[in-house]
């Protein structure tokens, strides 16, 4: 036996979808036809963080074990995975399960899907202090950690956890959200529509997948 669900309501998370959907989609217009005002507003952070980079080895340094191994895509990948275990070990809720495995998944597709359609080249520097490949928007790193984290916390609520636990998980989702987006620039990887882009549709698919599964009837069973 565990506790009931608790259940956010679908009118709620479609209503954050659809307040997702409107920036989400005028930031991708604008990146793909190189709106000027944005794309200085890019160089000139991208030019000042990676001259704070340069300058700074040793946060460099740091910043580089954060955003290749703790909020790695793969990690957070990993673990999603196990939330997916831990509701069909803990839970049997197995809907619920392949419905958090899908939505991770369709996060991947939706961030390859834009880098092709897009096709944004990174920033390039004389003296890079990180390399990265690919196209650039929207960020890899920061859309799959928005999905994942976000995710995670709807299923701690959905759970009924404790408020002790409710607090520590949303304070390590905002950290690792926000770190790996500036992490990002930091390493002169990225511009910051490209973390910006990456936040709102992570978000957005979030705020998609919740509103869908409420939705459904057997979600209740879940």
């Amino acid at each position: 036996m565990h506790s009931p669900p608790y259940t956010p309501g679908p009118r709620t998370a479609a209503l954050t979808a659809v307040a997702l959907a409107v920036p989400s989609v005028l930031l991708l217009v604008l990146v793909a036809l190189s709106w000027h005002p944005l794309l200085d507003f890019d160089g000139d952070v991208a030019r000042t963080t990676h001259t704070w980079a340069v300058d700074e080895p040793g946060v460099t340094h740091v910043f580089r074990i954060l955003t290749d191994w703790v909020w790695d895509p793969w990690t957070m990948r990993a673990v999603c995975a196990a939330a997916v275990v831990w509701l069909v070990w803990r839970h049997s809720a197995w809907w619920l399960a392949l419905w958090v495995a899908a939505t991770c998944a369709l996060g991947t597709g939706v961030q390859q899907g834009l880098k092709s359609a897009v096709g944004r080249a990174r920033p390039v520097w004389s003296d890079p202090v990180d390399s990265a490949h690919y196209a650039a928007f929207p960020s890899g790193h920061t859309l799959t950690a928005t999905v994942v984290c976000g995710l995670v916390l709807w299923l701690i609520h959905r759970y009924g956890a404790g408020r002790a636990l409710r607090r520590t998980a949303l304070a390590l989702a905002v950290i690792s959200v926000v770190g790996v987006g500036l992490t990002r620039v930091w390493l002169g990887v990225h511009w910051p529509s490209d973390v910006v882009g990456g936040w709102l549709m992570g978000a957005l698919i979030v705020a998609l997948a919740v509103a869908s599964y409420e939705r459904w009837p057997g979600s209740r069973r879940s």
